[in-house]
């Protein structure tokens, strides 16, 4: 497991471990946990990187700032 990635959202702090080894610009998929739970993070058309498997109780928003912030910090 990565060190922890930060986020505050809406007033709120959450912990982001990036499970994905080696990262870069050919990565198209990105294994994170958040609060126990599983993501995968994937560019869509537009190059923008979204949760694949999110439903309605995950919070998009939140999901899709931290797939931002994890495409921000490893450059991508």
């Amino acid at each position: 497991m990565s060190l922890p990635l930060r986020i505050t959202f809406e007033d709120n702090d959450y912990t982001i471990f990036v499970l994905t080894k080696s990262i870069d610009k050919q990565t198209t998929l990105i294994r994170i946990s958040l609060d126990g739970r599983e993501y995968e993070l994937a560019p869509n058309a537009r190059g923008e990187w979204n949760v694949n498997d999110a439903t309605v109780h995950d919070q998009p928003g939140l999901l899709k700032a931290i797939a931002r912030n994890v495409a921000l910090r490893y450059r991508l």
